[in-house]
């Protein structure tokens, strides 16, 4: 009796078998993850790198490259180049490279030095944004355009602090980048003094007549809200920028990215 309960249930453990066979995993690609040792920082930086459908380092065929600022894996790398595979799936983007600069310390190179005394308790380690430029513009540029297949068209996206830095760099160094794409900018850094300086830095620094702007702000309260119309106001005075700003209501500081990028990115790709 034993023996054919065990026959039984070794048919049973078969046929069980036959109807769910055993299945295999493999990793969905997302892109790669780089090492760069930036002499500018001191330190070792990851970069996350997407590569569009049909990439290839043979090929004679070059892409734009978009730099995304809070570039981490864990934190806006995977939601952007989701968006940048599905807007250029579709044809409203040219396929792209995406560039996640990954973060050490976003507050320590996104911010430039400030006066106001309780930041500097507060924030000990601010105020290196001037280094981290350098970083981008001698290192990163530079590596990325060895590295891969590029083109000139180069993008900015920035939120928050992240768009604090971004237009730090469209005031200084405008031509860094072909597009900006600022999000709900944290100009109330240093009781706004880049924002007091804008006009001035702009009438200083920006020579080329090819640059776009899209700026964003949501319901974010009336110090950010105002100072992004503000920032929106002085640009678009200058007639060597070619500016959008979109204002979204639905959206608050922690919700806006996401959909602002889409609604960017489609924005800065008009003729």
């Amino acid at each position: 009796m034993n023996k054919i309960v065990l026959v039984l249930s070794l048919l049973c453990a078969i046929n069980i078998n036959a109807q769910n066979p055993l299945f295999s995993t493999s990793p969905i690609p997302l892109g790669e993850s780089v090492k760069i040792d930036s002499k500018e920082l001191d330190e070792i930086r990851t970069l996350n790198i997407y590569l569009p459908d049909g990439y290839s380092p043979d090929s004679a065929k070059t892409y734009p490259v978009i730099y995304l600022l809070d570039g981490s894996v864990n934190e806006d790398y995977i939601h952007i180049a989701g968006l940048t595979n599905f807007l250029s799936m579709y044809g409203l983007l040219p396929n792209s490279i995406l560039v996640g600069i990954a973060n050490v310390d976003r507050k320590r190179d996104f911010t430039f030095p400030t006066t106001i005394e309780k930041d500097k308790q507060d924030f000990p380690t601010t105020g290196s944004s001037e280094k981290f430029i350098a970083f981008i513009e001698k290192e990163l540029q530079p590596f990325i355009e060895k590295n891969y297949k590029t083109n000139s068209t180069k993008t900015i996206i920035g939120q928050s602090l992240g768009g604090l830095l971004a237009t730090e760099i469209l005031l200084k160094k405008p031509n860094l980048f072909n597009n900006y794409l600022i999000v709900s900018p944290s100009l109330w850094w240093d009781k706004e003094s880049l924002l007091n300086s804008a006009s001035t830095l702009l009438q200083q620094n920006m020579k080329s007549n090819s640059i776009k702007v899209y700026l964003a702000v949501g319901k974010e309260g009336k110090i950010m809200e105002g100072d992004a119309r503000k920032l929106n106001s002085i640009l678009s005075g200058n007639k060597n920028l070619k500016v959008k700003f979109g204002y979204f209501p639905n959206e608050n500081h922690a919700t806006i990215l996401h959909n602002c990028a889409y609604q960017g990115l489609l924005k800065l790709n008009e003729q």
